[in-house]
């Protein structure tokens, strides 16, 4: 049913767009496929039919418009009513983008490329070249051979959850996953009402209302089993206008930092927290030690890294740590 009205108005909108005089509502009934079928190419159909066909045709008509289609309503010489689309009302303004625009537009067509819109921003970039407008990362011209540049931003979406979680995004649908915590030895089933997709350090998370625990909660999806199920009716809770995912996910991952810690950690493995570390001391040819800030949930990403980690302070986070692997051991 969506895909039929969906090509209905489609073609209603190529007609108003493609005439170059205003179109009566019985022309338009009649050259459109949907309408001759359902109601016939004209009057013999009794009122009923007819009221019917009108009562599709305004709401078509509004859809088109809800669109951002400018329909004209233009009164005949006969007293009849026409309508029509300009195509000078209905053309974009010319698009201009600045640099950091133009890597924002290249850098998602890379990731919808991995997605079910992989058609439409493929579409929409080539567009965007044909106007003359290069994106961040491609030659300004032709022939003007590789960019400069060596290294080429990505963002991966490998996990299979992603897609599905992106369409109920948009669709504002419920749904419900398997999900494993990282000190969980099997997943448990979760009714989220999903707000928001976002990237850190790699990894995908979404961000949503947890009709369960009746709390706002952020799950990263590689920890997702299974399918990602819709569930029908309407959110429950409304949608923040901004959503802290990265705020949130920092908090949980030890970001946030209270203290410092000491680790040891297995020379050439755990770039990431080489990356954060406060300071680095070589012990021997395998080990080096770490003060990184410690945080709360700290202990998670710890337990990542498996046995390239050791946690020498402080204490309580050394114990933590422990009781994670233990937990994943015994699953």
């Amino acid at each position: 049913m969506a895909i039929a009205k969906a090509e209905r108005l489609m073609n209603l909108a190529l007609c108003l767009l493609g005439t170059r005089r205003p179109l009566t509502k019985h022309e338009l009934r009649s050259s459109i496929e949907a309408y001759r079928d359902a109601f016939g190419s004209g009057a013999g159909h009794g009122a009923g039919g007819d009221d019917a066909f009108n009562r599709m045709f305004e709401r078509d008509k509004d859809d088109l418009r809800e669109l951002g289609l400018v329909i004209e309503t233009v009164d005949g010489i006969d007293g009849e009513v026409g309508y029509l689309a300009r195509r000078d009302s209905n053309r974009l303004p010319p698009i201009t983008l600045d640099a950091e625009e133009s890597a924002a537009l290249g850098l998602a067509a890379k990731v919808w490329q991995q997605a079910r819109l992989a058609g439409a921003a493929s579409g929409a970039l080539q567009k965007l070249r044909a106007a003359g407008m290069p994106l961040a990362g491609e030659p300004d011209e032709p022939d003007a051979g590789p960019p400069h540049s060596a290294l080429e931003p990505r963002i991966p979406t490998h996990e299979a959850a992603f897609e599905p979680l992106m369409l109920a995004c948009r669709d504002r649908r419920p749904v419900v996953f398997d999900y494993r915590k990282s000190n969980a030895a099997h997943p448990e089933p979760r009714h989220i009402e999903p707000w928001i997709l976002e990237c850190w350090r790699g990894h995908w998370y979404v961000a949503g209302w947890d009709r369960d625990r009746g709390a706002e909660r952020v799950f990263r999806l590689s920890r997702i089993t299974g399918k990602v199920r819709s569930r029908q009716g309407k959110f429950t809770v409304p949608v923040p206008d901004h959503v802290t995912v990265r705020e949130t996910v920092e908090r949980w991952a030890g970001e946030t930092a209270t203290g410092t810690a000491r680790i040891k950690l297995r020379t050439g493995h755990g770039y990431p927290l080489r990356a954060r570390a406060l300071v680095v001391r070589e012990l021997d040819g395998d080990w080096d030690e770490l003060e990184i800030p410690y945080g709360h949930g700290l202990d998670a990403w710890l337990v990542e890294f498996g046995p390239d980690v050791v946690v020498l302070a402080p204490a309580e986070l050394r114990a933590e740590v422990v009781d994670r692997l233990r937990a994943v051991a015994k699953g």
